[in-house]
């Protein structure tokens, strides 16, 4: 076992590299470095050989980064690249956008205005995924079942087209993922995106419709 990793309880824990705090791997990203001494993201936590972790807030990747703390980490060179915040943000996306294609397979997301309607109305989902670049109208009588249930965790960070491409369609505007393991796999990697980017625009309600 890695010394930087714990187990507690059924879950394991993982110690921040740059403010030294141990919590559970869920709020970490991994990092390795390839042989040329290149830091990368690893958010697979899949990659060959030694690696560290860092909390995913870009706060802490910059401390990481100020302190020289991958090079202390990974017991060799290790040279952080001018984009790597961007490469994380590159990888959680795509990371994301695979989990709700598995979803998709699965029969665990639902698409649609009509149709996500008709769900909100049964169950409150896990999650609510609306289009950055939908209209404001579309998603107004779904704001209002959201808010009955006292707000839906909602991502609004991935466009019509990206989502289309991930849910093997043109363009998706207005989905929901409901509760599961699969869910529960969205959830880590998307609060993971959240500590770099905004979940939803900054000229969406903060009203409580979106958690």
């Amino acid at each position: 076992m890695d010394k930087s990793e714990r187990r507690e309880g059924a879950g394991r824990v993982r110690r921040c590299i740059a403010t030294g705090e141990v919590q559970p791997e869920a709020g970490l990203i991994r990092f390795v470095a390839d042989p040329d001494g290149w830091v990368f993201p690893d958010p697979a936590a899949r990659a060959p050989g030694r690696g560290v972790w860092v909390t995913s807030t870009r706060e802490a990747v910059s401390l990481a980064v100020k302190k020289g703390a991958f090079s202390r980490g990974l017991k060799r060179e290790a040279k952080p690249r001018e984009d790597l915040m961007d490469r994380i943000v590159e990888g959680l996306r795509l990371r994301c956008l695979n989990q709700l294609s598995i979803a998709r397979k699965a029969g665990e997301i639902v698409l649609g205005n009509d149709q996500v309607a008709s769900a909100l109305r049964t169950a409150k989902p896990a999650w609510r995924i609306e289009a950055s670049d939908g209209s404001p109208d579309g998603r107004g009588k779904l704001d209002g079942l959201s808010l009955a249930w006292g707000g839906v965790p909602t991502a609004g960070c991935f466009t019509g087209m990206e989502m289309g491409m991930a849910l093997g369609r043109d363009v998706v505007i207005h989905a929901i993922l409901m509760p599961g393991r699969l869910a529960d796999s969205w959830t880590t990697d998307i609060r993971r995106l959240a500590g770099f980017i905004p979940l939803v625009p900054d000229d969406w309600p903060r009203d409580g419709t979106y958690i």
